[in-house]
């Protein structure tokens, strides 16, 4: 169905946005709330703990993030299909997807076993502190497999316009991480190591529900559940130019924390609480950035462009709403967050000086997230990974003048507001709005 059709007036694209936003919300929010969960855990063991759950994560969360594009091209694939009417073909890329994420899922753990020293080491990471990080990075490598394939099927089911099932997962997920995490750190006392046994098991069994669902899907619609080489290979192919786009963003993250580690313990365990609450609310936003990802797909691909336009237009209203709110709300909440994460001291000192970076660029986090998910559903993969570049070298020499954890987060301010301007620029024109059930990058 068209989206003009269904959405033809403003109060009808929000019902259509917040249909697939709200659970996409939730699910989104159960990520980072899983590393929150594990530093309010993991803050109640001596130091240097917490500081070796933040680069540990930190390097988990960059291998794992190149990998986003199992979710995010799969929801464009299976959307622009949906929309042309070939359910058969869209369960198909699906698979293909799955089988991408289960072989780079094995070959990451592989090949990352012997380097999780080398590459704690390049956070500059020493002492005890690398060990344990070390620690954590070997175990947390064993669920990678599962990460991804949970990356796949959750792009599966977004681009079947579905974000309710992977809701009720990931709150089921989040609710056995926490359970596990308390017993594993506090109750058997296997310290840093528990939370990440925690942590893997939680997420290689989201990976067999998704996979329970999305073969039974794949199976009405009588699509093959067997590995197709040349299917798996264009998937690889299509996901590339994402992969630059999302190692331009984890470089980024990966100076800052490389930069904080440096600093000094109380910095970078600072940096660390920060990082766990930026996420939450970048996962937060980026819930209409999945409904963008979806509607978009979809749209383009029955060739509805009036409808895609309009949508767009109403999902940015909503991302600097909820910027708005989001930054009061941290304002707010500033005074209390070192007590919840055990913070003491000249850690909590640097904690509550970083917030309020942290709150202010909420707004036009709101507007970058919301932007770039439209941009992803429209398969404009090949801007993505030029406007991450470009993005990445106007944030570097910030970066490397920052003398203090708040003049770090400035620059990660400036980053962001590079990306506000070449994003904006794209959405403006019409390059990107290229309809039919697949796409030839623009």
């Amino acid at each position: 169905m068209p989206l003009t059709s269904a959405t033809g007036h403003g109060r009808a694209h929000d019902r259509e946005i917040l249909r697939l936003a709200i659970p996409a919300f939730g699910a989104l929010v159960a990520e980072p709330l899983f590393l929150l969960t594990d530093s309010v855990i993991v803050g109640h063991l001596p130091d240097p703990a917490l500081g070796a759950l933040g680069v540990a994560s930190a390097a988990l969360s960059a291998l794992v993030g190149l990998c986003v594009f199992l979710a995010y091209a799969t929801t464009a694939a299976v959307a622009r299909r949906l929309g042309a009417g070939d359910v058969r073909q869209a369960m198909r890329q699906g698979m293909d997807g799955l089988w991408l994420a289960a072989i780079i899922g094995l070959a990451v753990s592989v090949a990352c076993w012997p380097l999780a020293p080398f590459i704690v080491h390049l956070f500059g990471a020493t002492g005890q502190l690398a060990a344990q990080a070390v620690s954590y990075l070997r175990i947390s490598l064993l669920g990678i497999p599962g990460m991804l394939l949970v990356l796949a099927g959750t792009g599966v089911l977004r681009g079947l316009q579905d974000t309710r099932t992977p809701l009720a997962v990931s709150v089921a997920s989040f609710t056995l991480n926490a359970l596990l995490n308390v017993w594993f750190v506090l109750g058997l006392g296997w310290g840093i190591a528990g939370s990440a046994w925690g942590t893997v098991a939680a997420q290689s069994l989201a990976a067999a529900a998704y996979l329970a669902l999305v073969v039974r899907t794949a199976r009405a619609h009588g699509a093959s559940l067997l590995p197709d080489l040349a299917g798996v290979r264009a998937a690889g192919a299509a996901g590339f130019a994402l992969v630059v786009r999302t190692a331009c963003l984890q470089a980024v993250l990966l100076v800052a924390t490389s930069l904080a580690t440096r600093m000094g313990d109380d910095q970078i365990g600072a940096h660390t609480i920060a990082t766990r609450i930026w996420t939450f609310l970048a996962f937060a936003l980026d819930a209409i950035a999945i409904a963008g990802q979806a509607i978009t797909g979809r749209a383009l691909g029955s060739g509805d462009t009036a409808g895609t336009r309009a949508a767009t237009r109403r999902m940015v209203m909503w991302g600097i709403g909820c910027g708005i709110a989001f930054c009061a709300a941290v304002l707010l909440a500033r005074p209390l967050v070192p007590a919840l994460f055990d913070a003491h001291g000249e850690t909590a000192a640097e904690l509550l000086a970083v917030l309020w970076p942290v709150a202010l660029l909420q707004p036009v986090a709101g507007v970058v997230f919301v932007l770039d998910g439209v941009l992803i559903g429209a398969g404009d993969q090949r801007y993505l990974a030029w406007a991450g570049l470009w993005t990445t070298l106007a944030y570097l020499p910030f970066a490397a003048v920052a003398g203090s954890l708040v003049s770090l987060w400035l620059a990660l301010g400036a980053w962001m507001a590079a990306r506000l301007v070449t994003l904006a620029l794209r959405a403006y024109g019409t390059a990107w709005m290229v309809t039919g059930a697949s796409r030839t990058a623009a």
